[in-house]
């Protein structure tokens, strides 16, 4: 897969660029504001840009607005948001613009180098990748209406679904089987009013009414 990344600290956009190099990505630009990664994006077409969300010459939300023209304009290319904190508008403002091939990590997460590059390729492929403490921060305000009818463990299942987190990974994390999990799910669906539909896009509308991120 093909990579472009947008950083304007030179020692993180080196450390990011050996990581997915590592993971197999081929990196096809490197650079340091939004003006750049527009150009990059134009000229390669590549499957993910990795973007700092503050960047020249502002540094406010350069690179989430360029993040946001990206997915208007080349929506091939996923896109992954890098932030130093938490700034929950940004990701809300992301996943209201398109639910595939997104990511919101906090910058501390590149030091867990595998579980980085896991992170990224899997925006790459089309699914999502949300930092714990932006999914809690989003939670903070949103739990009422339909949310008040899951149990606490179907919430913790929602929770990590919003983190991106497959039925295998929920499993995984909760040491339950795959079968109980997609049992939650369903449940989860049907106390959220969701109509019978393809799974991944009901999956989809659920992790989004869950984060009360608004779409179209």
């Amino acid at each position: 897969m093909r990579a472009v990344i947008a950083e304007d600290s030179l020692l993180l956009r080196i450390g990011v660029v050996k990581v997915l190099e590592a993971a197999g990505f081929e990196m096809c630009a490197q650079v340091a504001d939004a003006e750049g990664l527009l150009a990059a994006v134009e000229e390669h077409r590549p499957d993910i840009a990795v973007v700092d969300v503050r960047m020249p010459p502002g540094f406010t939300d350069e690179g989430v607005r360029a993040a946001l023209v990206i997915r208007r304009q080349y929506p091939r290319t996923a896109v992954l948001l890098l932030s130093q904190y938490v700034e929950e508008r940004y990701a809300a403002d992301l996943l209201a613009a398109n639910t595939s091939g997104v990511g919101y990590l906090l910058k501390q997460r590149v030091a867990d180098v595998e579980e980085f590059a896991e992170a990224v390729c899997r925006v790459a492929a089309g699914g999502t990748a949300l930092d714990p403490q932006v999914v809690a921060q989003l939670l903070v305000r949103r739990h009422s209406g339909p949310l008040d009818r899951l149990t606490p463990r179907e919430r913790e299942v929602l929770e990590l679904m919003a983190g991106g987190r497959s039925n295998s990974g929920v499993a995984a994390e909760l040491v339950v089987s795959e079968s109980a999990v997609a049992k939650h799910i369903n449940s989860i669906f049907t106390k959220l009013d969701l109509p019978k539909a393809d799974a991944d896009h009901r999956r989809v509308l659920a992790v989004l009414r869950f984060l009360g991120v608004a779409t179209a």
